[in-house]
């Protein structure tokens, strides 16, 4: 049996206000909004690279690191000070530092991301 064809379109984060968490990720990443329909924002990156934005009133984080971390972003960087001090200025919250490679972050919404050092 020849395999369909599967690709990966978006990866999606329900958060309570789209807008807010897309504006958020378009500043960090420097990439284009290209569509806002209030409950569903779309920034769009090098390629096909998109990440999409899902209202979700009842929305709520995990309690990080009680309850581990489920799935995150890794964002690459060069230079980690300058880069956590765009994103807390951006509104992330540093949650953690201890490892000289990653760094763990809330964004505004309370998804965890990490920047994580250039090899």
């Amino acid at each position: 049996m020849t395999p369909p064809r599967i690709t990966v379109d978006y990866t999606v984060l329900d958060c309570p206000e789209p807008a807010a968490l897309g504006r958020f990720y378009s500043t960090i990443l420097g990439w284009e909004p290209v569509r806002d329909d209030g409950d569903w924002v779309v920034v769009h990156g090098p390629g096909e690279l998109r990440l999409a934005f899902q209202k979700a009133a009842d929305f709520t984080p995990i309690d990080w690191p009680n309850e581990g971390i489920k799935i995150h972003l890794d964002l690459v960087v060069d230079d980690m000070e300058q880069a956590r001090d765009f994103v807390v200025d951006a509104g992330a919250e540093l949650i953690d530092d201890a490892q000289p490679s990653f760094w763990v972050f809330r964004d505004p919404a309370g998804h965890i991301f990490c920047l994580c050092k250039r090899s």
